[in-house]
Protein backbone atom coordinates (compact mmCIF):
# COMPACT_ATOMS: atom_id res chain seq x y z
CA UNK A 1 0.00 0.00 0.00
CA UNK A 2 1.35 3.60 -0.80
CA UNK A 3 1.87 4.88 2.59
CA UNK A 4 1.31 8.16 1.44
CA UNK A 5 -1.95 8.08 0.79
CA UNK A 6 -3.04 5.57 3.06
CA UNK A 7 -5.96 5.56 4.71
CA UNK A 8 -8.34 3.19 6.54
CA UNK A 9 -11.93 3.61 6.89
CA UNK A 10 -13.77 3.36 9.85
CA UNK A 11 -16.07 -0.07 10.23
CA UNK A 12 -19.23 0.25 12.14
CA UNK A 13 -18.12 -0.98 15.39
CA UNK A 14 -15.40 2.34 14.73
CA UNK A 15 -18.00 4.73 14.46
CA UNK A 16 -19.96 3.67 17.55
CA UNK A 17 -16.70 3.62 19.95
CA UNK A 18 -16.05 7.61 18.51
CA UNK A 19 -19.45 8.29 18.99
CA UNK A 20 -19.57 7.30 22.71
CA UNK A 21 -16.09 8.96 22.64
CA UNK A 22 -17.85 12.16 21.04
CA UNK A 23 -20.24 11.99 23.67
CA UNK A 24 -18.61 11.92 26.54
CA UNK A 25 -15.71 14.40 25.97
CA UNK A 26 -18.56 16.54 24.80
CA UNK A 27 -19.66 16.45 28.58
CA UNK A 28 -16.52 16.94 29.82
CA UNK A 29 -15.07 13.22 30.82
CA UNK A 30 -11.38 12.72 28.12
CA UNK A 31 -10.80 9.78 27.94
CA UNK A 32 -7.14 8.69 27.95
CA UNK A 33 -6.48 12.34 26.36
CA UNK A 34 -9.43 12.71 24.19
CA UNK A 35 -10.54 15.96 22.49
CA UNK A 36 -13.07 17.21 20.16
CA UNK A 37 -11.53 18.22 17.08
CA UNK A 38 -12.91 20.30 14.54
CA UNK A 39 -11.64 21.59 11.32
CA UNK A 40 -13.54 23.90 8.56
CA UNK A 41 -13.79 21.74 6.12
CA UNK A 42 -11.63 22.39 2.69
CA UNK A 43 -14.57 22.75 -0.25
CA UNK A 44 -17.35 23.88 2.27
CA UNK A 45 -15.91 25.98 4.95
CA UNK A 46 -18.33 23.89 7.58
CA UNK A 47 -16.84 23.14 11.06
CA UNK A 48 -16.35 19.20 10.79
CA UNK A 49 -15.88 17.40 14.39
CA UNK A 50 -14.14 13.83 15.35
CA UNK A 51 -12.75 12.72 18.54
CA UNK A 52 -9.16 12.34 18.23
CA UNK A 53 -6.70 12.12 20.80
CA UNK A 54 -3.91 14.80 22.04
CA UNK A 55 -0.30 13.55 22.34
CA UNK A 56 1.06 15.66 24.92
CA UNK A 57 5.43 14.60 24.45
CA UNK A 58 8.19 16.35 25.48
CA UNK A 59 6.42 20.06 26.32
CA UNK A 60 4.70 19.98 23.05
CA UNK A 61 1.13 18.69 21.95
CA UNK A 62 0.38 16.62 18.73
CA UNK A 63 -2.17 14.93 16.40
CA UNK A 64 -1.60 12.02 15.35
CA UNK A 65 -3.70 10.58 12.17
CA UNK A 66 -4.04 6.44 12.95
CA UNK A 67 -6.24 5.92 10.05
CA UNK A 68 -3.99 7.73 7.66
CA UNK A 69 -4.86 10.69 5.22
CA UNK A 70 -8.24 11.12 6.84
CA UNK A 71 -10.76 13.98 6.15
CA UNK A 72 -9.57 15.55 8.86
CA UNK A 73 -6.23 15.40 8.06
CA UNK A 74 -6.69 16.70 4.52
CA UNK A 75 -9.27 19.81 6.10
CA UNK A 76 -6.71 20.56 8.34
CA UNK A 77 -4.22 20.62 6.21
CA UNK A 78 -5.61 23.07 3.99
CA UNK A 79 -7.24 25.05 7.25
CA UNK A 80 -3.99 25.37 9.08
CA UNK A 81 -6.40 25.94 12.67
CA UNK A 82 -9.10 24.17 14.25
CA UNK A 83 -10.75 23.82 17.51
CA UNK A 84 -10.20 21.36 20.65
CA UNK A 85 -12.63 20.52 22.82
CA UNK A 86 -13.32 19.37 26.33
CA UNK A 87 -16.45 20.06 28.02
CA UNK A 88 -17.71 23.21 27.58
CA UNK A 89 -13.90 24.02 27.28
CA UNK A 90 -13.13 25.07 23.42
CA UNK A 91 -9.37 25.97 22.68
CA UNK A 92 -8.37 27.15 19.32
CA UNK A 93 -5.05 26.20 17.98
CA UNK A 94 -2.64 26.53 15.15
CA UNK A 95 -1.21 23.81 13.36
CA UNK A 96 1.84 22.58 11.57
CA UNK A 97 2.50 19.19 10.00
CA UNK A 98 5.24 17.47 10.83
CA UNK A 99 8.00 15.95 8.83
CA UNK A 100 8.00 12.49 8.18
CA UNK A 101 11.99 12.08 9.62
CA UNK A 102 10.71 14.04 13.02
CA UNK A 103 7.89 11.54 13.44
CA UNK A 104 9.53 8.42 15.00
CA UNK A 105 9.53 9.68 18.73
CA UNK A 106 6.11 11.13 18.37
CA UNK A 107 4.63 7.90 16.96
CA UNK A 108 6.71 5.57 19.07
CA UNK A 109 5.15 7.98 22.01
CA UNK A 110 1.78 7.60 20.82
CA UNK A 111 1.75 4.47 20.42
CA UNK A 112 3.14 3.91 24.11
CA UNK A 113 0.10 5.36 25.50
CA UNK A 114 -3.12 4.44 22.81
CA UNK A 115 -1.66 1.27 21.40
CA UNK A 116 -4.43 -0.57 23.28
CA UNK A 117 -6.85 1.85 21.29
CA UNK A 118 -4.83 1.73 17.65
CA UNK A 119 -2.29 -0.87 17.31
CA UNK A 120 -4.45 -2.34 14.47
CA UNK A 121 -4.28 0.44 12.17
CA UNK A 122 -0.17 0.81 12.42
CA UNK A 123 0.88 -2.69 10.75
CA UNK A 124 2.27 -4.66 13.18
CA UNK A 125 4.45 -1.69 14.22
CA UNK A 126 4.32 -0.86 18.20
CA UNK A 127 6.26 1.97 20.76
CA UNK A 128 8.96 -0.94 21.04
CA UNK A 129 9.66 -1.47 17.77
CA UNK A 130 13.11 -0.22 16.01
CA UNK A 131 13.53 3.45 14.92
CA UNK A 132 13.65 1.80 10.95
CA UNK A 133 10.03 0.32 11.28
CA UNK A 134 8.62 3.39 12.64
CA UNK A 135 10.03 5.48 10.14
CA UNK A 136 8.92 3.11 6.77
CA UNK A 137 5.43 3.94 8.80
CA UNK A 138 5.98 7.32 9.08
CA UNK A 139 4.23 8.41 5.62
CA UNK A 140 1.19 6.94 6.07
CA UNK A 141 0.29 8.49 9.67
CA UNK A 142 0.23 12.50 9.36
CA UNK A 143 1.60 14.55 12.46
CA UNK A 144 0.39 18.04 13.56
CA UNK A 145 2.22 20.01 16.15
CA UNK A 146 -0.26 22.05 18.19
CA UNK A 147 0.45 25.78 19.03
Amino acid sequence: MDTSTRYLRPGKGDLLLARVVAALTRRGMSLWGSRILSVRGRNTGEWRSTPVNLLDFDGEQYLVSARGHTQWVRNLRVAGTGRLQVGRRIEAFGATEVADDEKVAILRAYLKRWQFEVGRFFDGVGPKSGDDELRRIAPGHPVFRVS
